[in-house]
């Protein structure tokens, strides 16, 4: 089983910076970590492949650190990564995003899977997979909890809003994942080895056949009109070092204070 995975290196949540003027993240010189989800994915991947056979090939794009998030999938286990690293494809919002992976998919040529994480912790949006599956005209399934393959077949486990569904699926077939999925493996030292030494290779847009008319920032519908940092709510109090009954007056008090009961 051939399987791709797109992976997102994120900004480390304590460093988000903002462009004021084109409104889009500040990458270049800001810590950055492989988003969560995406590793839940690139563990499915893993774990699918161990039971099927096949090759594992993890895609990001991004700008040149984004090779270390590369290295992190190669430590773990990846067979394969793709770095899609171009000027012309900076500022790109999702729907601009979704295609550059679809075309690199396409590039990329036999797969029987693609598995993405549910959103990207930086934008939330959870828009690149199924943007990606409907320009590839793929099925797809998101906020999966679960997945077997059986004969060209996937049953998955759907997480929904009270519960879960079962829902059947034909391959070839794009999913996105959730963290319940699994547990993230650790690379080990040797796995650490062979990824530093590892030479990335890096796609540019006339790789993949697309051009600058089709993504970048000027190829992205989506326009931000406003940018603000949140104003931070007041820490909650705790209430300990008293008696249970003295407790539950204390907190009903405050809770008067706030016109709550």
């Amino acid at each position: 089983m051939d399987i791709v995975v797109f992976i997102k290196q994120v900004p480390d949540i304590g460093e988000v910076k903002i462009d004021p003027e084109t409104k889009t993240l500040i990458r270049q010189g800001i810590p950055s970590v492989v988003n969560p989800f995406d590793k839940n994915a690139v563990e499915e991947a893993l774990l699918l492949r161990e039971k099927h056979g096949g090759k594992v090939t993890v895609v990001t794009m991004g700008p040149p650190q984004a090779a270390e998030a590369l290295k992190e999938c190669l430590a773990v286990g990846a067979d394969e990564v793709i770095h899609l690293s171009d000027m012309v494809f900076g500022g790109s919002d999702t729907l601009a995003t979704s295609r550059v992976l679809a075309a690199t998919a396409k590039k990329i040529g036999k797969y029987d899977l693609i598995i993405c994480g549910k959103q990207a912790t930086d934008g939330d949006t959870a828009q690149v997979g199924p943007e990606t599956a409907e320009l590839l005209g793929l099925p797809q399934v998101t906020n999966i909890a679960a997945i077997e393959i059986t004969d060209g077949i996937a049953t998955i486990k759907r997480e929904e809003e009270c519960g879960y569904a079962i829902i059947k699926a034909p391959l070839p077939l794009l999913v996105s994942v959730t963290k319940i999925i699994n547990e993230p493996r650790l690379p080990s030292i040797k796995g650490r080895m062979k990824a530093n030494r590892a030479e990335i290779p890096v796609w540019k847009a006339d790789d993949i056949g697309v051009t600058r008319e089709t993504v970048g920032l000027k190829a992205s519908p989506t326009r931000v009109v406003k940018i603000f940092n949140p104003v931070r709510k007041s820490q909650g109090q705790i209430i300990q070092g008293v008696g249970s009954q003295e407790a539950v007056e204390l907190l009903l008090e405050k809770l008067g204070e706030q016109g709550l009961v």
